[in-house]
């Protein structure tokens, strides 16, 4: 009965080791990693399409502000305005410029 279960163990260890030796194999043929190479290529090429729709989200708000504050009268951006030397109100009344 020992030897009965021993043999059935050791069949079922030899058909993993010959299934993961089999899988190991086919991962090095031509055909394995030109599969390998496609599924990296389209997880990349998911990855840039999802960070180009994010920049394109982000520029449409930026881009919002920046109208609503031309539209309002005055600089969005009050640091730039002070190093240029224009009033943080939007207006320089000295040379009539926004």
């Amino acid at each position: 009965m020992k030897r009965l279960l021993w043999l059935g163990i050791g069949l079922g260890v030899g058909v993993l080791v010959v299934r993961q030796v089999t899988k190991m194999a086919h991962a090095y043929t031509p055909q394995g990693l030109a599969e390998s190479a496609q599924e990296t290529a389209g997880g990349l090429v998911e990855s840039v399409r999802s960070f180009v729709d994010d920049v394109r989200i982000a520029m449409a708000e930026r881009e919002q502000e920046i109208h609503a504050a031309f539209a309002e009268g005055v600089l969005y951006d009050d640091q730039f305005a002070e190093e240029r030397g224009y009033p943080l109100d939007g207006i320089d009344t000295q040379e009539g410029r926004r």
